[in-house]
């Protein structure tokens, strides 16, 4: 016996009005899901970038403060930056004093140990985390149980030294070399706006040659083949010169015991004055300072004169006499003359010792420096904020470090390598790069 539907039911059952109905409802929380999904998750992408970007800034504030400042001050930069950046009133807690460590970074294994007292390399750990209350809230995952993301943000950052800082001819304006001058492995010569060579220069394998834009190298239309190893030298880069900066501050504290720049071989920190134009090694008795107040504005250091473990500070426009070797000692001055150092041929700067520790000097001037033929410089520094000029023949073969506010200007027949070693009176700012 068949049964059938009332008429309307049937028609019902059959009918697929409304079908689209379900299908919409369906992809309408498919869409809400993945809008959802993208809403956090961008949101999530957003705020892990803020904290990085901040965790990178802490740990360089912290690094860059810990220079010149206990570990205490340091930590307290890192802490500013973070609350400057994340204020405590909306992101909470994202950065505590036990999330700054100081330690040592090993270049090999790429690992930072914490040893607090050191200032080589910083780690910094920022958070938002249900721990500290200050976690990422969600907004659609809610539906799915998940209400909240920890976020962590780790930024490491070491100090490192310039090689071209260390042994090289380094100028923030032009470095012009002439023609016939060895520039032997490891040894560098930069300038921030280009560097000028002649002809018959040669440039050893490893060495660097480098400026802004290697575009505004200045040579001969055959400079390089007259200028082997030129070529693969070249390098784009530019530096903030931080030590030109700094002449000031060693200038001034110099002589102060206790200051970063105080020579260990001053053994009596109390001052001797001079008042002659023109000093002898009489003068100048090793482990001292010397106040040297030259009359007329002008003095000079006696010809074929050791100048040997002192410290010199000065106004005077000093000249050195032919034969005068200074040799583990610093000179300062701040007289302003483009010739506040000067020469005639023969001056040695530092001692020949085959890059032996010790020995090496340097000059410090608020002015500039101008020397004739025959300069030798064994692992030593010249540093200015005014040109340094050079005539033919110098010897830097066992470490040589000019840094200039202006121009270094050299002639030929020089020969100029890297040492390595020895160099280590010489001033130096540290330089900051994040590892990880």
């Amino acid at each position: 016996m068949l049964s059938y539907l009332p008429l309307p039911l049937s028609r019902f059952a059959r009918s697929e009005n409304g079908g689209g109905t379900a299908w919409g409802l369906l992809l309408m929380a498919t869409v809400l899901m993945t809008g959802g999904y993208a809403i956090d998750v961008q949101n999530v992408t957003m705020e892990r970038t803020h904290l990085q970007t901040v965790a990178d800034s802490a740990a360089h504030a912290a690094l860059l403060t810990r220079e010149h400042n206990s570990e205490s001050v340091a930590i307290d930069a890192a802490l500013s930056v973070a609350e400057a950046n994340m204020p405590p009133g909306t992101f909470g807690a994202v950065l505590n004093e036990s999330d700054v460590e100081f330690g040592t970074w090993d270049h090999a294994s790429l690992t930072f140990t914490p040893d607090p007292g050191e200032r080589d390399a910083v780690r910094v750990r920022l958070a938002r985390s249900e721990g500290r209350a200050n976690a990422i809230r969600t907004y659609l995952f809610q539906m799915v149980g998940i209400d909240q993301w920890n976020l962590e943000a780790t930024s490491t950052f070491v100090t490192y030294r310039p090689t071209c800082f260390r042994e090289g001819f380094v100028g923030t304006g032009p470095v012009d070399i002439q023609s016939n001058n060895i520039f032997q492995n490891g040894f560098c010569v930069h300038s921030n706006d280009y560097v000028s060579l002649n002809s018959n220069n040669y440039f050893e394998p490893g060495t660097v040659v480098s400026m802004p834009d290697v575009d505004d190298l200045d040579i001969p239309n055959s400079g390089f083949q007259t200028n082997l190893g030129l070529d693969a030298a070249l390098r784009s880069g530019s530096y903030n010169i931080r030590i030109v900066s700094r002449i000031d501050d060693i200038i001034n504290t110099i002589a102060v015991p206790g200051s970063e720049y105080y020579k260990d071989y001053i053994t009596n920190s109390s001052p001797l004055t001079v008042t002659k134009k023109t000093i002898t090694a009489a003068d100048l008795p090793a482990g001292r300072i010397i106040y040297w107040n030259c009359s007329g504005g002008k003095g000079t250091i006696y010809k074929d004169t050791l100048v040997d473990s002192v410290v010199i500070k000065t106004a005077c426009e000093v000249s050195f006499g032919s034969g005068v070797r200074v040799e583990n000692s610093v000179i300062v001055n701040s007289n302003t003359s483009a010739r506040s150092f000067n020469s005639p041929s023969g001056f040695q700067l530092g001692k020949n010792d085959n890059c032996a520790p010790g020995g090496g000097s340097q000059l410090v001037t608020m002015g500039g420096m101008n020397f004739a033929a025959n300069l030798q410089i064994y692992g030593s520094q010249l540093l200015a904020i005014g040109d340094i000029e050079f005539a033919a023949q110098a010897d830097g073969i066992q470490g040589a470090a000019m840094v200039s506010g202006g121009t270094v200007s050299g002639t030929s027949n020089m020969s100029m390598a890297f040492c390595g070693t020895g160099m280590e009176n010489n001033f130096e700012a540290e330089y900051f790069r994040m590892v990880d």
